[in-house]
């Protein structure tokens, strides 16, 4: 116990003073426990230990709701190297605590490694319905962002203990923005319609940043603390129900997660900031200023420093443990390292740094999922892939001009309309590793772009919706013919078509409408028909994992032909806006079948002339 004048003298501002002058009292220096890590651990019932990883700092005490939110000498936590920690006791098993770290009696921060946290500002507006019987913020008590506590033990019982990814490099994901994909803005409002996305086909369910981000209205790309789920979606035991019950329909948890920064009120943040804010010097985990001279949000990650390591290490695998997720979407992934530049040129290191992580992340989960948004060097992604992580491959653009009908228009010495970068092997890629996709939360949707600039001639308009589902139908036909994992953004399968915007004074990050209705549409039904078809076929063909396949992707009449096994297909589809004819290599004579319309034909050599209306297209399989 420690002693009840230094007590007194604390509560009576002495110890402000000595700090003032310079003088710290000494911080007692004992042995770190060996079963303690950094964080809060249950040690029974009644009783919590908290470690805080703080080099350099001289104090640190606990306060909160268990002493009055004062600063005692009782609950000054001990010094061991760069470690402060205590253990506290006399606990209510069934009452939860609010606290807060206090470092050098000028710093408020709740634990990095904390699973819930009281915040002054947004906590009030999530509503109960969302977030019932939320531990209120103390305020008047203290300021700044808290942490809460509790000694019971985690009480979900999980209904399916280990789920393994089946199929992972032919996988078809379907990238979610919680608040934007139900009205009730909750993941118990992804959950119920999971019985949807089990009928649409997709068997990867991906969800943008849902760890603890600033405010509550928000794409999630400005975490704050990693070890958090963000109350305005739910409560801790609202996601693991949804990871759950993703597991029993055959889907699995892919998490998008934000290591490349964090912004102003990430406790790691605030420890070590200097006088404008950004990083200072002596900051463990980020740079002082990005290294990156074109792409920069909040405060850089450093990941040559081995606190950022472990730091990055034990966020993956508490949420591989304790909520069973199947693997991670890693944003801008080309941000992960300290070589000047734009992190478009070839950089060894990161590639040093990317395969440490994703070895750490397999030493924990063996057939986890690693997916980087790198979009960067073709030569650097080819070695990631290599390596076993799956990389984002963006076809929006270019996919979006031949839907629009612009394809063989000249543009920047390139076609536009060529989508042969959707082939992992046109890449030059041995294992088919590429996540190809039409649209994200970052691009456009087509179907806007469509009814806004489509292409107009001779009584045929792009502009019109039905022409424009149609092309959009036929785009999902050819990205989703061509083998390796692949990703829908949310309603794409239903051709939405509200603006994304350009800048967040575009209203690029704003709610945007949730239209459940559209499925009710026969011209949008008939596009959400055609992409549950091919995922089928996409997930149960052998022939669409076959790496024997040849692509004619660049001009409008666009052919894909794979061979497997006794099994060969031939996908076509026409993006121009008048009739074309072309020779298309059939691979072998006989007789064929299209899986949409079931009309066959005869071949009597190994290349047919084939004549597609503007907007057709066609899958067909060789018949035995």
């Amino acid at each position: 116990m420690k002693h009840v004048f230094y007590s007194f003298l604390l509560l009576s501002g002495l110890l402000f003073a000595c700090h003032e002058s310079g003088a710290l009292p000494d911080t007692p220096s004992s042995p770190l426990p060996a079963h303690l890590r950094d964080g809060i651990t249950r040690i029974s019932d009644d009783s919590l230990a908290f470690v805080l990883f703080a080099p350099k700092k001289q104090s640190v005490y606990l306060i909160g709701d268990f002493n009055d939110w004062t600063v005692s000498e009782a609950y000054k936590m001990d010094k061991d190297g760069d470690r402060f920690w205590i253990q506290i006791g006399n606990l209510d098993r069934n009452k939860a605590y609010v606290c807060q770290y206090l470092i050098d009696q000028t710093i408020r921060i709740a634990d990095p490694y904390a699973h819930t946290i009281a915040d002054p500002w947004n906590d009030k507006d999530i509503p109960s319905a969302i977030y019932p019987n939320m531990i209120p913020y103390p305020t008047g008590q203290t300021t700044e962002i808290a942490m809460v506590v509790t000694t019971q033990p985690d009480q979900y019982s999980w209904k399916i203990p280990d789920y393994t990814v089946n199929n992972p490099q032919n996988i078809v994901i379907y990238e979610i923005l919680i608040r934007d994909f139900t009205e009730q803005r909750s993941i118990k409002g992804v959950q119920s319609k999971l019985p949807y996305l089990k009928a649409l086909g997709v068997n990867a369910i991906e969800l943008m940043p849902f760890n603890e981000f600033e405010g509550n209205d928000s794409w999630g790309y400005n975490p704050s603390f990693y070890f958090a789920t963000d109350k305005a979606y739910g409560t801790s035991d609202d996601y693991k129900a949804f990871i759950d019950a993703c597991h029993e329909n055959g889907m699995a948890v892919i998490m998008d997660m934000v290591l490349n920064h964090s912004y102003g009120q990430s406790p790691m943040v605030r420890m070590y900031s200097g006088a404008n804010g950004n990083p200072s010097a002596d900051n463990p985990w980020y740079n002082v200023s990005s290294p990156n001279t074109s792409y920069s949000w909040g405060y850089d990650f450093n990941h040559e420093s081995k606190h950022t390591e472990a730091f990055v290490d034990s966020v993956c695998a508490y949420w591989l443990k304790e909520y069973k997720i199947d693997g991670f979407r890693f944003d801008f992934t080309k941000g992960f390292t300290n070589t000047p530049g734009d992190g478009q040129a070839y950089d060894a290191s990161r590639i040093r740094i990317l395969e440490r992580m994703a070895s750490e992340i397999w030493k924990r989960k063996s057939d986890a999922l690693v997916i980087l948004e790198h979009l960067t060097d073709n030569s650097e992604e080819k070695i990631l892939a290599d390596y076993g992580m799956l990389l984002w491959g963006n076809l929006n653009y270019n996919m979006n001009e031949a839907t629009m009908g612009w394809g063989e228009e000249i543009g920047s010495g390139s076609k536009k309309g060529d989508i042969s970068w959707g082939s992992y092997s046109q890449r030059g890629w041995t294992k088919p590793h590429l996540v190809a996709y039409m649209e994200s939360h970052d691009e456009e949707r087509l179907m806007y772009k469509n009814e806004q600039w489509g292409k107009e001639y001779n009584g045929y308009n792009v502009k019109q919706m039905p022409v424009g589902l149609q092309r959009t139908a036929a785009a999902a036909v050819m990205l989703l013919a061509l083998p390796g994992p692949k990703m829908i953004w949310q309603f794409g399968e239903l051709g939405y078509d509200y603006r994304l915007g350009s800048s967040m004074e575009d209203g690029r990050l704003d709610k945007k409408p949730i239209r459940w209705d559209y499925y009710e549409n026969p011209d949008r039904k008939a596009l959400h028909d055609v992409y549950t078809k091919m995922i089928d076929l996409h997930q149960t063909k052998a022939v669409f994992s076959t790496s024997d396949y040849t692509i004619d992707l660049v001009n409008h009449f666009k052919t894909i032909v794979l061979k497997g096994g006794d099994e060969t297909a031939v996908a076509m589809a026409n993006f121009d806006v008048v009739e074309q004819t072309k020779s298309v290599p059939f691979s072998k004579a006989g007789t064929w079948k299209d899986c949409f319309s079931g009309n066959e034909l005869t071949t009597s050599v190994t290349t047919e002339s084939i004549t597609l209306a503007p907007g057709e297209y066609r899958l067909y399989f060789s018949q035995q």
